[in-house]
């Protein structure tokens, strides 16, 4: 496991959407090799979309692609509410 701050970016141009703390799984290989998913929580109140198109940068500055799926029983406190996002990558890590 990989835990950590990172960037949440639209896949398609590259625009910061928010500051994420994450947690990293492998499933498969050598981490950024194969199969990895994990969960995030985005630091700013923001709302995204579920499905793939995004990017997400890790502390070490690696960047994969990457789906996300609103978790809707694990809401962070906070006023308006943070959710929890599972992600799933899609590709490696670079």
């Amino acid at each position: 496991m990989l835990t950590g701050e990172g960037r949440l970016l639209r896949a398609y141009d590259g625009e910061f959407i928010a500051d994420v703390d994450y947690k990293l799984y492998e499933e498969s290989g050598e981490m950024g090799m194969g199969k990895w998913w994990g969960e995030l929580i985005l630091s700013d109140s923001k709302r995204v979309t579920d499905g793939d198109g995004y990017l997400i940068e890790l502390r070490d500055a690696r960047k994969g692609r990457c789906s996300l799926r609103k978790r809707v029983n694990r809401a962070v406190m906070g006023i308006p509410p943070r959710y929890f996002y599972h992600m799933a990558g899609v590709g490696t890590l670079i």
